[in-house]
């Protein structure tokens, strides 16, 4: 039997994996959440001291490093609780991004989901416990705040946001007719022919459409996540642990459930799935290929890095930890029809397929209220609204909000104290939204 402390532990750690379904987060009890100033991991001294004193000391083996409120620490030193692999930006020189900072971002207001009284921008970075938060409008930094742990040349979980950069490169590899989108998953990697993948489409795969067993109920303490993320080592295997000791050897355990292609299902598994496609066909490491394709391509100020199971396999799902400004370079050339300085580093017809969307019926079904008339493709969030604006999404708020109308970028870091972005998206998305109207009405 597991102990109280190691199950709590785990728990912890699994709403935030990812799974940004309403349904899967916490709910807040009577008493009233803690505030980001309160739980200012720098204030709170987490990790100071040689050694720091027991009673701030996070550790990794038993699962600490995940717990609120000291995961508003271990976001911004991810590398120094597991074992990760580098993805180099090269050796040329960085990009430059203009900067043409604004005094009048923060007092922009605007009225948060569900209720009557408004928010200015300023409160709104307290409220989603923003760890840092880059604005880019035509290209130029017009704002760029930090907070708690994370600087400038600081490194942050990326979370779920990790699909979205293997999603594209996975829409590339579409493109230059290495994947076919209609080809079984079994067809490049027949290791996985008898599981639930062994008959889905690759396209299925990247848009999540797939009908699996395999659960994320946080609270089930049967549900298949725990096995998946025992097995990538995500989180310290229990003594005695006998089940799968890779994210590859999990895979081949999953079993379908239902037809694919019917219904949106946001599944972590998809991600590590389309990371082993990208591998077969490459021959190289989803880290290879994203430094390669993308990184070095975009002048990067820094490496990233990605965290790897026992057997070196990337966490494709949710494993990169980047430098704020490099995010933002991302969503840049996203919003610029995947050109940046000059390159044509995505396809843009990439980028048209990303923005058109996929089937908003099929994402309806999934019931994610804050996201009326959206739909999910290639790993990314389309939002169908009259801006066209399409997302990059991790719990506890990280994203790239990329704008096309507003011509206008946001790269955001945070420690969310609830995984699911439901609990955030309602002083995040009006937010975003009056900005854009507010960059678009006086643009400078």
């Amino acid at each position: 039997m597991f102990t109280r402390q190691y199950l709590n532990a785990v728990f912890a750690l699994f709403v935030t994996v990812g799974l940004a379904h309403p349904a899967s987060a916490q709910t807040p009890g009577a008493a009233p959440m803690p505030t980001a100033e309160q739980t200012d991991p720098i204030k709170l001294g987490w990790m100071v001291g040689s050694p720091p004193p027991p009673d701030k000391l996070i550790r990794w083996a038993d699962g600490s490093f995940y717990t609120f409120p000291k995961f508003r620490w271990t976001f911004s030193h991810g590398r120094e609780f597991g074992a990760t692999s580098n993805i180099s930006r090269g050796l040329a020189a960085p990009s430059p991004l203009p900067r043409a900072e604004r005094g009048d971002i923060d007092s922009v207001a605007f009225i948060p989901l569900g209720k009557t009284d408004p928010m200015t921008w300023a409160q709104s970075l307290s409220a989603n416990f923003t760890d840092g938060i880059v604005v880019l409008h035509k290209g130029r930094i017009v704002y760029e705040r930090y907070f708690g742990a994370l600087g400038a040349g600081g490194q942050h979980a990326a979370q779920s946001v990790t699909k979205s950069f293997f999603g594209t490169i996975g829409a590339v590899l579409v493109a230059e007719g290495k994947l076919d989108a209609n080809a079984k998953v079994a067809q490049y990697i027949p290791e996985l022919k008898d599981s639930g993948f062994g008959n889905a489409t690759v396209r299925q795969v990247l848009d999540m459409t797939t009908g699996l067993k395999y659960s994320e109920n946080y609270a089930d303490p049967k549900a298949e996540i725990w096995d998946h993320v025992r097995a990538g080592n995500v989180l310290p295997r229990p003594p005695g642990y006998q089940g799968p000791k890779s994210f590859y050897d999990f895979l081949k355990t999953v079993q379908p459930e239902a037809e694919h292609g019917q219904v949106f299902a946001y599944k972590t598994v998809n991600s590590d799935v389309l990371g082993w496609l990208i591998r077969r066909v490459t021959n190289k490491s989803v880290g290879e290929n994203l430094s390669e394709r993308i990184w070095s391509k975009l002048g990067m100020e820094q490496d990233a890095y990605i965290s790897i199971d026992t057997e070196g396999t990337e966490f494709a799902g949710g494993g990169l930890s980047t430098g704020l400004r490099d995010l933002a370079r991302f969503g840049e050339m996203m919003r610029n029809d995947g050109r940046f300085n000059g390159q044509q580093i995505i396809p843009k017809s990439v980028v048209d397929d990303i923005r058109h969307g996929a089937d908003k019926t099929d994402f309806a079904k999934a019931g994610y209220a804050t996201l009326p008339g959206a739909s999910y493709r290639d790993m990314w969030w389309v939002l169908h609204n009259s801006d066209g604006a399409f997302a990059a999404r991790g719990i506890h708020g990280q994203t790239i909000y990329i704008d096309p109308k507003a011509e206008m970028v946001i790269a955001r870091y945070a420690t969310f104290p609830m995984a699911a972005n439901a609990f955030n998206d309602p002083t995040s998305l009006p937010a975003f939204q009056a900005l854009a109207n507010k960059l678009m009405s006086d643009p400078r």
